[in-house]
């Protein structure tokens, strides 16, 4: 009897471990293979629930001194302000979201716009000033400035005034170059010609390599410090999806957003670049 039972619990025990085998074919098959799972292109940063986190109102000037510098990466101020800043807008669909985003935290950005797009989406970059952010020239073909001639230069920031002031009735005060390359003779030059200083930046979170919103966020909040100015690109939907974590982490740290200007204004000392 006793045998009769161990050899019925064997054969029991031994159908169902063949039953659980990984050997079998079926849909739970092990591999040593990695799984691949394609991007989610839809992600979009959830809406905070509750109350929002919102930016003081400030009255600062934006009317700095042309003596302040030529060039600035960061500013010096007395206190804790930042400057946040989008380059090669205006896009269809990403800076409109973007500016929803800004509005409900009400926070100024500066927005650094490629002159085509400019005339390309005039009534965006006409709602953006409505809305009290700046406009910085950004070129018109996007090109790298510092192997172009003097006269090229100059065609490229020109366009890009005219097509500002065409949609929005403003004159960019500030030129970013595009990969930040330009020669320090052409800096002097276009501060002499345009009034423009050359603003660079201090806090990079290499955004255009798209390395995901919740990188994007990590990396701003933990590089940014007083005077610092911010670089992001409203081009890709990922770097909008990181923002409302991005200034929302900001202002928990007690950080208040002004404008390149404003932020000019304030300190006026230029970091050496």
């Amino acid at each position: 009897m006793k045998h009769s039972t161990l050899l019925l619990f064997t054969t029991l025990a031994s159908l169902t471990i063949a039953s659980c085998s990984p050997e079998k074919s079926g849909p739970y098959t092990t591999s040593s293979a990695p799984v691949k799972t394609t991007a989610n292109t839809d992600y979009r940063t959830p809406t905070p629930s509750g109350p929002m986190q919102r930016n003081a109102d400030n009255n600062f000037s934006s009317n700095f001194n042309k003596g302040a510098g030529v060039t600035f990466s960061r500013v010096s101020v007395p206190g804790p302000y930042v400057a946040l800043t989008f380059d090669d807008g205006p896009h269809a669909s990403n800076t409109p979201r973007l500016l929803d985003m800004l509005r409900s935290r009400n926070v100024k950005a500066t927005f650094y716009v490629i002159g085509k797009n400019v005339d390309m989406y005039p009534n965006i970059v006409r709602r953006t000033v409505a809305e009290g952010h700046e406009i910085g020239n950004h070129t018109y073909t996007h090109p790298k400035l510092s192997g172009l001639s003097k006269d090229r230069v100059f065609s490229e920031l020109q366009k890009t005034d005219d097509a500002i002031y065409r949609a929005a009735g403003v004159h960019p005060r500030t030129i970013r170059p595009p990969y930040g390359a330009l020669l320090q003779s052409q800096r002097e030059m276009i501060h002499g010609s345009f009034g423009y200083p050359t603003i660079m930046w201090s806090v990079d979170p290499l955004d255009w390599k798209r390395p995901g919103a919740s990188v994007v966020t990590s990396r701003i909040i933990s590089g940014t410090s007083n005077g610092a100015i911010i670089l992001v690109h409203d081009l890709h939907g990922s770097s909008v999806d990181a923002m409302p974590a991005t200034i929302d982490g900001l202002l928990q740290k007690g950080y208040r957003f002004v404008t390149v200007s404003q932020l000019i204004a304030m300190g006026g000392s230029a970091a050496a670049q």
